[in-house]
C-alpha cells in the first residue's frame, strides 16, 4: 500500500506562502517615488484624490505641473444658519453671545471636557468586576495513516478517518478587591484631568470674549477712521470751492486751484482706503464670531463709553485679588495634583493585589482541544469531551517580585513629573504677574495717549477753522490751509486709534486678571 502524500502537500503550501508578496513592505508604493520628483495622486471619476499607487504624469501636464495638486471637488460645507436679525443693532455683549454659540472653539473645548469626564468614569469602573460571556462551536476532521511490520516482511498500513464536533459556553468573573490605593490614585488623577478640561473650557470662552472684543473695537476704530475720512473729504472740497471762488473773483491763481484739487484728490484716496479697512474689520469680526462672511449685521457704536485712569485700581491690588482667578494658574495647580496622584499610583504598584475569580462552563461534544480560542477577551482553558456543567470560585493574591526595573523607572518618572509640575506652577504664576503688570502699564499709557489725542484734535480743529477763515479773507495761503486740514485729519485719526487702543488695553487687563467673563466694562 502506498504512503499518502500529506507531507508533500504541507510542503507545497509552505512554499506557496513564502512566494506571496509582503503586504506591509509593498505598501511603500503609496509614498512618492523620489524626494525630488512630484507625487501624482490617483483620482476617481469625480476628480477626488483617492489612496493608491502613484499615477503616471498626465501627457498634457508637462513639467510645469510640478508640485501642484489636482483640483478636487470641494468638501460639502456644513450648512450653518445662525440665528441673527439683520435689522437689529448688535452690541458687544450680544455679539459675544452670538460667538459663544457659533464659534467652533467653544464646541471643541466642550467636547474635550466631556471626553475627560468620560475618562474619569472609565477610571472609576476599575473598582467594578469584569464579567465575560463566551460561546464557541467547533468541528474537527482527521486523516491518520499508520504502518507497522517486521523485516523482512512488507510493512502494512492503515487509514483512520474521523470527525468530531462540540460546543462550549462559559461565563467568567474577575474582580480586583484591594490594590493599596492604586486605582484610587488613578481615579484622582483622572478627575483632576477632568477639572483641567473644565478650566480650559472656561479659558476658551474668555479668549473668545477677548478676541471678539478686540475685533469689535477694531471695527469701531475703522468706522471712526472712515467717518474722519469722509469729513476730511468734505473739508477738502470746501477748500477747493474756496479756491475756485477766489479764482473767479480774480484774486486767486491757477496754482492755488490745482493745489486745492490735489488736496481733494488725496482726501478721496484716503476715503477709499478707509472704506476698504472698514470692510476688512467687519470681515474679521464676523469671522471671529463664527458666522458666514456674507451675513450682514448692524454693529453698535462704542464711542460714547467714558474713559478715565481713575477707573483703574493699584496694580498690587489687582495682583493680590485676581491672580488665582486665572485659568492657567488653576490648571497648573490641577496638573500638580495629577502628577501627585500618578506618583501615588506608581508607589502602589509595588504592593500586592487581592482578587477573586469565578467561572461557569457547559461543554457538549467530543472536540479534542486544549484551549478555548478568544478574540479580545481572555476565556478559561477547557477540553470538550462529553457533556459537562462546571464552575469554579478562586481567590488569590499577587505580589510583584521582579520586572526588570519597570516599576522603579515609572516611579522615578512620576517623581520627576511632580517636580516639573511645581516648577511649571511657579513659572505660570511669574508669567501671570508679568502679564498683569504689562497690561496695567499699557492701559495707563493708552488712557494718557487718548487724553493727549483729544487735546491735539481740539487744537487742530481750531487751527483749521482759523486757516480757512484767513484764506477766505485773502490773508492766508491754500498750502497753509491744506496743511491745517491734513493735521486735523491726523489728529482725529489719533483720537479714534487711541480710543480703540484704550478699550483693547482694558480688555487685555481683564483677561490677564482672569476677570473677563463677559463683555468688558
Amino acid at each position: 500500500m502506498s504512503r499518502p502524500d500529506g507531507s508533500r502537500r504541507l510542503l507545497a503550501l509552505a512554499l506557496a506562502a513564502l512566494a506571496l508578496p509582503g503586504c506591509a513592505t509593498s505598501a511603500s508604493r503609496l509614498a512618492p517615488e523620489r524626494p525630488d520628483k512630484p507625487w501624482v495622486p490617483q483620482t476617481n471619476a469625480a476628480g477626488e484624490i483617492v489612496p493608491g499607487k502613484n499615477s503616471r504624469q498626465a501627457p498634457g501636464a508637462g513639467p510645469g505641473a510640478g508640485f501642484v495638486l489636482p483640483a478636487t471637488p470641494a468638501p460639502a460645507e456644513q450648512a450653518r444658519a445662525p440665528a441673527v436679525d439683520t435689522g437689529r443693532l448688535y452690541t458687544l455683549p450680544e455679539l459675544i453671545n452670538l460667538a459663544a454659540s457659533n464659534n467652533p472653539t467653544t464646541q471643541v473645548a466642550w467636547n474635550d471636557a466631556r471626553r475627560a469626564a468620560l475618562a474619569a468614569g472609565i477610571a472609576e469602573s476599575a473598582f467594578l468586576p469584569r464579567i465575560t460571556v463566551g460561546a464557541i462551536a467547533g468541528y474537527q476532521a482527521g486523516n491518520t495513516y499508520q504502518s507497522f511490520g517486521v523485516q523482512p516482511l512488507t510493512p502494512v498500513g492503515f487509514n483512520n478517518n474521523g470527525t468530531l464536533s462540540g460546543t462550549v459556553s462559559a461565563v467568567s468573573l474577575q474582580w480586583l478587591l484591594f490594590d493599596f490605593g492604586e486605582r484610587a490614585a488613578l481615579v484622582d488623577a483622572a478627575e483632576h484631568a477632568s477639572l483641567v478640561s473644565n478650566i480650559l473650557f472656561t479659558a476658551a470662552h474668555q479668549k473668545l470674549i477677548y478676541t471678539v472684543s478686540l475685533a469689535f473695537y477694531r471695527h469701531a476704530a475703522a468706522q471712526a477712521r472712515l467717518k474722519t475720512a469722509v469729513q476730511s473729504l468734505k473739508n477738502s472740497q470746501t477748500i477747493q470751492a474756496a479756491a475756485d471762488d477766489r479764482y473767479k473773483q480774480g484774486v486767486g491763481t491757477v496754482v492755488e486751484v490745482a493745489q486745492a484739487k490735489q488736496v481733494a484728490a488725496q482726501a478721496q484716496l484716503g476715503k477709499v482706503q478707509a472704506e476698504g479697512a472698514a470692510q476688512d474689520a467687519y470681515l474679521t469680526l464676523v469671522t471671529v464670531i463664527g458666522i458666514p462672511y456674507t451675513t450682514r449685521l448692524r454693529i453698535g457704536d462704542v464711542s460714547g463709553r467714558p474713559l478715565s485712569a481713575a477707573m483703574i485700581g493699584p496694580v498690587e491690588t489687582l495682583i493680590r485679588e485676581t491672580l488665582t482667578r486665572r485659568p492657567d494658574i488653576q490648571s497648573a495647580y490641577a496638573d500638580q495634583k495629577i502628577s501627585l496622584a500618578k506618583m501615588r499610583a506608581a508607589q502602589s504598584s509595588f504592593m500586592p493585589k487581592l482578587f477573586v475569580s469565578a467561572t461557569g462552563t457547559y461543554n457538549s461534544g467530543n472536540l479534542n482541544i486544549t484551549a478555548m480560542p478568544s478574540v479580545g477577551q481572555e476565556l478559561p482553558t477547557l477540553n470538550v469531551n462529553g457533556n459537562q456543567l462546571g464552575g469554579s470560585l478562586l481567590a488569590g493574591i499577587t505580589f510583584p517580585l521582579y520586572d526588570g526595573g519597570t516599576r522603579s523607572a515609572a516611579l522615578a518618572q512620576a517623581r520627576i513629573d511632580v517636580d516639573s509640575s511645581k516648577a511649571r506652577l511657579t513659572q505660570v504664576r511669574d508669567e501671570a504677574i508679568r502679564q498683569i503688570v504689562l497690561a496695567d502699564n499699557a492701559l495707563h499709557t493708552s488712557l494718557a495717549g487718548y487724553e493727549a489725542a483729544r487735546t491735539l484734535a481740539a487744537a487742530a480743529q481750531t487751527t483749521f477753522d482759523a486757516a480757512l477763515a484767513a484764506y477766505r479773507s485773502g490773508t492766508g495761503s491754500v498750502m497753509e490751509l491744506a496743511f491745517a486740514e491734513a493735521q486735523l485729519a491726523q489728529a482725529k485719526y489719533a483720537v479714534s486709534e487711541a480710543y480703540s487702543t484704550a478699550l483693547a488695553a482694558a480688555a487685555t487687563l481683564a483677561l490677564a486678571t482672569g476677570l473677563l467673563g463677559s463683555a468688558p466694562t
